[in-house]
């Protein structure tokens, strides 16, 4: 007789292939948007309401999406109607012609980005043992870096080297760019309908007890009722809102740096496909550590790991800004804030996984990305505001004080105790 409770892992493969594919595009489009803003006008402010544009459809349906992903048995169309969601966006925005045009498309485009990732962790959630949640989590955000690495190279590659002035002519490859994106994206949904194992969901005895990895004690023997998620509900189970907090900050800074660190390069005179290659060394320093946390996973707790996800990031990303034009000195601080951003999604996914009770966790997952979404509206929004007095660097300084403050949450409060 086969053992159920092994795990096959050919669905995992089939959806990492499709994240590869979908967060590619996403990094290709966003920012090339940067540039086409650019081109029709747009200060730092407005930037900081595009990109904020991004994050509020998604914001007002994420849970609903989560309730959704719970109730649903094939997550294979729910991912693959992100994917397709991903691509109409990248149409819009590559046809859009203003800038209100162009935030209607940025909001479509995280509409799609929403529904593929609450499917996608969804999916690890459900089929995923209890022991290889990290594992499971760490491999589909390291397809998340990947795309993040290699979209910035392709963009950048379609831009060119020319700024300021002399880019004035770059407008056919700002539309081939995006036009390529939703190619990508839309490539993606028939990879969900490859008929693949999926392991079989946990059953209530295969949680009862966690491993080193989480150090959090199963939601089921903290006194969480198991009954209807609601955003109240889960986010009054212990420790879910400073998980949540410490996944916005984190969340928050790529974003910024997607959207802002070309500016940053503009206005130092850093062409499109260099500040594209600085963006890649960030993904590929986040990929690395997505793929070694198993292994850190084994010798060190999740708050220790997540705490030096939030001071390290915070710290390293300070000086970017102030040294973009010295590659020496760039990279380096590029590849230990990425290496320390890289840490903290797939921990906060699995601790707020293991925080609630299993039905819930579909739902717990969506208020995880719904705070995520109210901190893309927020912060870009802020961080513009900061900007326009400061110029493009203040929204980063800005954003990594909030990775500080969030690191300094997570050392003064009480964690539950470690089960067993």
């Amino acid at each position: 007789m086969t053992d159920t409770r092994k795990p096959v892992w050919s669905w995992l493969i089939v959806l990492v292939v499709a994240a590869l594919l979908t967060q590619t595009a996403l990094n290709v489009v966003r920012p090339v948007t940067t540039y086409k803003l650019l081109d029709l006008g747009a200060d730092p402010t407005v930037l900081g309401l595009i990109t904020a544009a991004y994050a509020v459809v998604p914001l007002a349906t994420a849970l609903w999406f989560g309730r959704i992903s719970d109730r649903v048995l094939d997550l294979r169309w729910l991912v693959a109607g992100g994917a397709g969601l991903l691509a109409l966006g990248s149409v819009g925005l590559a046809v859009a012609s203003n800038i209100p045009l162009v935030g209607l498309a940025s909001a479509l485009l995280g509409l799609g980005h929403l529904v593929f990732t609450i499917a996608g962790q969804a999916s690890v959630a459900r089929y995923a043992p209890a022991d290889r949640m990290n594992t499971g989590f760490g491999w589909f955000t390291a397809a998340y870096s990947a795309g993040q690495l290699i979209g910035p190279l392709i963009g950048g590659f379609l831009l060119g080297t020319e700024t300021g002035s002399a880019a004035e002519g770059r407008s056919a490859g700002i539309a081939i760019a995006l036009w390529v994106g939703a190619l990508l994206a839309l490539a993606a949904a028939p990879m969900m309908l490859i008929r693949s194992a999926a392991g079989p969901g946990r059953g209530r005895l295969e949680v009862e007890q966690l491993g080193p990895e989480t150090g959090e004690e199963p939601a089921e023997t903290s006194g969480v009722p198991a009954g209807k998620a609601t955003l109240v509900g889960v986010l009054r189970v212990r420790g879910v809102a400073s998980h949540m907090l410490a996944s916005l900050a984190l969340l928050a800074m790529l974003d910024i740096l997607t959207a802002f660190l070309p500016l940053v390069g503009e206005a130092a005179g850093v062409s499109p496909a260099e500040v594209g290659i600085l963006l890649a060394v960030r993904a590929m320093a986040s990929i690395s550590s997505r793929v070694f946390l198993p292994r850190l996973s084994l010798r060190y707790s999740a708050r220790a790991l997540l705490l030096l996800s939030l001071y390290g990031s915070g710290l390293a990303l300070i000086l970017p800004p102030l040294v973009i034009t010295h590659v020496w000195a760039v990279v380096p601080l590029l590849i230990l804030g990425g290496f320390c951003l890289g840490l903290g999604q797939p921990l906060t996914m699995t601790l707020v996984s293991m925080s609630v009770p299993e039905s819930w966790r579909g739902a717990a997952l969506a208020v995880r990305l719904t705070g995520n979404r109210a901190g893309q509206v927020v912060m870009p929004l802020v961080a513009g505001l900061i900007a326009a007095p400061l110029g493009a660097a203040g929204a980063i300084w800005f954003t990594c004080g909030v990775l500080l403050l969030s690191g300094w949450e997570k050392s003064v409060r009480s964690d539950p105790p470690p089960s067993g």
